[in-house]
């Protein structure tokens, strides 16, 4: 039998134990070709739509709104965060197992990261310089966490719940809203603090569910977890669709 011939349980079981793990997760499509359902489930794509959940909250604190900017912050974060930072936890610190197994090589995934950081900076070096140069700080600061985060760098130093909640709550509320702007406010921060506690909670259930799910033990507090973060994640997206809607109908007029 050919490797294109063999049933696909096989081909599941030549990997990794975590890959089939990963391969049950409520976020990964149960139907199609192995390959397409590993893919769609290294996006994370709950989590990712809390980060660009995030951007779109801070460009909607603005006081105008431009609509490009707001595709703009979308478009940078999910090639960035959804893509890149993704493909890099893929491949993972030294010692970490890696969560998809081997199905994608590491230099497939250096690949997908390269290229997708290629494209968030091209649009994100546009903006900076025609329209908001403070993003340059967003920019840094965000590229250091996407290495040093996902691959440990540092002896996993930056690998903590803080500086998760940090880079992936706090600084995408803070990029959409200097991207509208080029500029922060008291009430940004304060809103950017709030999504990094919410980042928090979903950090913290999190490795629990995973630790729990990789076991097999507990499945009624897994079932727990997994309702903890399908509500995090949704109630942050819901939370930016009501915003959108709340600028498209009612916009902010100045006070008297």
């Amino acid at each position: 039998m050919s490797q294109e011939e063999e049933p696909e349980h096989d081909q599941i079981a030549k990997h990794m134990e975590p890959k089939r793990d990963r391969l049950s997760e409520w976020f990964v499509p149960q139907f199609g070709p192995l390959k397409f359902r590993i893919a769609v489930g290294l996006l994370f794509l709950p989590y990712t739509g809390m980060v660009l959940s995030y951007t779109t909250i801070g460009s909607m604190l603005s006081p105008v709104i431009y609509w490009d900017r707001v595709i703009a912050i979308l478009a940078i974060y999910f090639f960035s965060l959804g893509i890149a930072a993704h493909a890099l936890d893929a491949i993972g610190g030294a010692s970490e197992v890696k969560p998809w197994g081997t199905h994608f090589t590491q230099k497939a995934l250096w690949a997908i990261a390269a290229i997708a950081l290629t494209f968030s900076y091209s649009i994100g070096i546009y903006y900076i310089v025609s329209a908001a140069p403070w993003l340059f700080i967003i920019a840094l600061l965000e590229g250091f966490f996407l290495f040093a985060y996902n691959l440990e760098w540092f002896s996993g130093r930056f690998h903590t719940d803080f500086w998760f909640a940090f880079s992936w709550g706090v600084l995408p509320v803070a990029a959409g809203y200097i991207l509208q702007t080029n500029a922060i406010t008291m009430h940004a921060c304060i809103i950017a603090g709030a999504m990094g506690l919410i980042s928090l909670v979903e950090i913290n259930a999190s490795r629990p569910y995973k630790a729990l799910k990789k076991s097999g033990e507990l499945p009624s507090h897994q079932d727990r977890y997994e309702m903890i973060l399908k509500s995090v994640s949704f109630s942050v997206m819901l939370i930016a669709i009501g915003m959108i809607l709340w600028r498209l109908t009612s916009p902010i007029l100045p006070f008297n």
